[in-house]
This record gives C-alpha cells, sequence and structure tokens, in this order.
C-alpha cells in the first residue's frame, strides 16, 4: 500500500512563505494497491497537482472515497483534470452518505452560477457505486468505514493489505459526540494496533476552549488516543488555516516530548503535503 498526501491543511487553502513546508493545499489522499487500485480520498484542493500526475501517467482508471462533504474536502473537484478526459472511468463511492450523495453534491457545486463548466459536460465516465456497505474491497484493499464526529456527519476509513492498517480520522472531534459520531473509546478500538493513523489534530488545549464543538481535535486528545491505540505511526492533520511551519513544528516538538516523557513507542509528526509512506 502505498499513500501519498496532497493535502492537509484544514477549513480553507493557504499560500505564503510561512507555510511552506507543511503546504497550503485542503485535503486529498491518494492510495495505490497491490492490485494496481487507484483511491483518490477526498477531492480539496490538493486533487489539481494529484489530477496532473495522473493525467501525464495516462492513469484512466480511479476509485473516489469522500469523508464528508464540507466545501474544504470538495472545492478542488472541478479542478481535476482527469474529469474532462473521455478515456476516464471513476468508480464514486457512496461513503458516506447514500447512494445518490456524491452525484448531487458534486453537481450543485458545478451548477452555475457557481461554475462555468456544468456537471453535464465532464466527459469521464462516472459509475456511482451502492451505498456504503460496513466492509467492501477495492481489489487487494480492504475498506472498512466508521462514522466520524462532525457536524453534519461523515466517514473515516481503515484501510488493510496484507496485514498493513492505515486509519484516516480527519475531521473528527475527539471531545464530542456529534449527531451519528461516536465516542473516543470507539475511534481507539477502531485504530488499535494501525500501522499508520492520520488523524485531525487542529487545535492545541488553549484554542480548543475557543473552538470546542466545531469538529476538530485538541492534539493532545490525539496523542492520548494514539497511545491507547497502540498505533505505530502518528500523523497530524487537517492543519489549521492559521498555523505556520514554525508553530506546527512546535506542537510536533511537544508531541513527541509527550511520547519520550511517558516512555511510548510510535512516531509522532504532522502530516505535510507530498508526504509518502509504504506500508
Amino acid at each position: 500500500m502505498h499513500i501519498k498526501c496532497w493535502g492537509s491543511r484544514g477549513s480553507i487553502p493557504v499560500s505564503g512563505k510561512e507555510y511552506l513546508k507543511y503546504g497550503g493545499d485542503t485535503t486529498c489522499l491518494e492510495i495505490r494497491t497491490k492490485s494496481d487500485d487507484m483511491i483518490i480520498i477526498d477531492a480539496g484542493t490538493g486533487i489539481r497537482r494529484l489530477g496532473n500526475t495522473l493525467a501525464k501517467e495516462n492513469r484512466n482508471a480511479i476509485h473516489f472515497l469522500f469523508t464528508h462533504a464540507h466545501w474544504d474536502h470538495l472545492m478542488g473537484f472541478p479542478f481535476f483534470k482527469p474529469l474532462y478526459f473521455r478515456r476516464t472511468k471513476l468508480h464514486m463511492h457512496g461513503c458516506p452518505f447514500h447512494t445518490k450523495f456524491v452525484e448531487t453534491i458534486l453537481s450543485k457545486m458545478m451548477a452555475p452560477p457557481n461554475f462555468p463548466v456544468k456537471y453535464s459536460d465532464i466527459k469521464a465516465q462516472m459509475h456511482y457505486e451502492k451505498a456504503c456497505p460496513s466492509e467492501f474491497r477495492i481489489g487487494s484493499l480492504t475498506v472498512t468505514p466508521i462514522p466520524i464526529s462532525h457536524p453534519n456527519g461523515g466517514s473515516g476509513y481503515r484501510f488493510i493489505e496484507d496485514g498493513k492498517s492505515f486509519v484516516f480520522l480527519t475531521d473528527n472531534e475527539l471531545g464530542v459526540v456529534h449527531p451519528g459520531g461516536r465516542t473516543s473509546k470507539d475511534y481507539t478500538q477502531f485504530s488499535a494496533a494501525a500501522d499508520l493513523l492520520i488523524h485531525d489534530g487542529e487545535y492545541t488545549p488553549q484554542e480548543y476552549k475557543t473552538f470546542r464543538e466545531w469538529g476538530h481535535s485538541v492534539y493532545t486528545d490525539v496523542l492520548d488516543l494514539a497511545r491507547k491505540a497502540g498505533v505505530k505511526k502518528l500523523g497530524l492533520f487537517h492543519l489549521n488555516q492559521e498555523r505556520s511551519d514554525h508553530q506546527m513544528d512546535e506542537i510536533v516538538k511537544k508531541s513527541q516530548q509527550y511520547i519520550a516523557d511517558n516512555q511510548l513507542n510510535f512516531e509522532c509528526f504532522g502530516v505535510a503535503s507530498e508526504m509518502t509512506f509504504k506500508l
């Protein structure tokens, strides 16, 4: 399983010299599997660069999964170059909502006056898969969804291939159970012994006093989850739009100190655009 991050920023894309290390694009990840399947998670602004790469590779068959329908996770979709090639075959999975969710939300997003190109003008072949089951397979990859604790709902995922597991839980608030969400204990069990956990860690403890119930986690809660779950690597994700590289480095430094002070055995880092993992 090969994983690459094309965007880890939360809420809105940012630019400037203070964001060069971690990047300014919003959520988009790719997974390439042993069976040579391509999976894209979310269509934040990072998907533009991914699309350019796939076009150069002449990569045509692509599976899409979404975590939820908030704007920062969809806004890059109209700029995904393979949409406009007839040779492209997109398998749009229904997670996290009903079967028509993907088609409905994406068509609304490209409807006038929001965007000059109509959804009906997309040339790619769009295949809408059935509503999200409790577990399904994409080639050699097993995918298990879990509801996230976030306003308006959504899904996190556990991906397993050849005994290696990757858990992705962005926009997930561990301190509050939103309607349809699960408890921190549930997410701990879901993440148990993961080789890689990437989890929303947008806030510091001080910030969280102001932004509690906004749908994002304080990074110290994420560290506690990783400790209890016994994960091997933890990536802090959904970086705050105001968080400079220096400030993110300080959070990572404090996280690593927490790990050292408690004699824990997992790695912690901030997830940056262009970062890759092989499991």
